[in-house]
């Protein structure tokens, strides 16, 4: 992309601000770009706490929560959305999220329950832990709508689309996968092509493929994954300051290792059909170890249904729910 103008970009200083979560790596990244008018990459984790290691964060580097003029969201999980109120109350910021969220924001919560209860089904949920995935669903999404009300929204980014924030032109890429409205965002950062890529080319791990939940478009999660490392394939990026993780130079080899990661998993998916598995809750079980179990669902719906349309697997349904087998030669 073509170097954009850099009116504030001269004397701006990137800053890390690390808030604790209690899932792996330990930490989830807001990053603060300082300059004139200072930016903030997504807002961290809920709770009091979170908002105390904002606070000190940003009195590390000089700033405080009133200073922030802009806010750049790069997918709706809670550890992104947490301190959205508070930036907001302190600072008033122009605010930029994926233009997907919006519709997300706005769905209905029986529909919502109708299609998790179908699809949990279909995954081999059943009794309370089918009610469980059905009320954390909406539970998200009512979190979700708390943290960023779609009125206070000021830009909605689309795919591809060319922005500025504060003098900073970013490009803005569509990475679903680990979330479906994801977006990471491309610029020129004092001369140094950077990527602001949230929750992927971590360096600690892949990213855990959550998608849709188990809302409409489940299936479509390692797909829409391998999509996603094909946008970021190529570009020229000199750093990545990722949502997890420490910043890195390694891009094109975190590309790499993530579609490896992917083909792994998929080829140990294969594995335990023919050894006897059939639905993606048996395989959630097997992968789960001691996360909650739904922590892998969604991947592992998307793994099937990916390894399905490859032709690998064959797909019959029995009272709802998906019964999966190699298929025949």
């Amino acid at each position: 992309m073509e170097s954009p103008g850099r009116s504030q970009r001269e004397t701006s200083t990137v800053h890390r601000i690390e808030i604790s979560v209690d899932w792996p790596p330990g930490h989830v990244v807001v990053t603060l770009i300082d300059g004139s008018e200072p930016i903030l990459v997504d807002a961290g984790m809920v709770g009091e706490e979170s908002l105390e290691q904002l606070q000190a964060g940003l009195a590390n580097a000089g700033r405080s929560l009133s200073e922030i003029e802009h806010l750049v969201v790069t997918h709706p999980h809670v550890d992104h959305l947490g301190q959205i109120p508070a930036i907001q109350e302190a600072a008033d910021p122009t605010v930029y999220a994926p233009a997907g969220v919006r519709k997300r924001l706005d769905r209905d919560r029986a529909d919502l329950e109708e299609t998790v209860r179908v699809n949990g089904k279909a995954a081999g949920l059943v009794g309370s832990t089918l009610e469980m995935a059905i009320e954390k669903s909406t539970e998200s999404l009512e979190r979700n709508q708390a943290l960023l009300d779609p009125e206070t929204v000021d830009h909605w980014i689309e795919h591809d689309q060319l922005f500025t924030v504060g003098g900073l032109e970013l490009r803005a890429i569509h990475t679903p996968g680990h979330q479906a409205d994801h977006l990471c965002y491309y610029g020129d950062l004092d001369g140094e092509a950077v990527l602001f890529s949230g929750d992927l080319l971590l360096e600690p791990f892949r990213s855990v493929i959550i998608h849709t939940g188990l809302d409409d478009g489940v299936e479509d999660g390692v797909k829409a994954f391998y999509t996603s490392l094909e946008r970021l394939d190529g570009l020229d990026v000199d750093r990545v300051f990722p949502g997890h993780g420490p910043a890195h130079q390694q891009s094109e080899a975190m590309i790499e290792r993530s579609r490896g990661s992917l083909d792994r998993m998929l080829d140990h998916t294969y594995g335990l059909i023919e050894d006897g598995a059939t639905t993606a809750l048996d395989i959630a079980a097997e992968r789960s170890g001691d996360r909650e179990i739904q922590y892998v669902l969604c991947e592992v719906v998307g793994a099937l249904a990916f390894l399905e349309a490859e032709g690998r697997l064959e797909r019959s349904v029995e009272d709802g729910v998906n019964q999966y087998h190699v298929a025949a030669e």
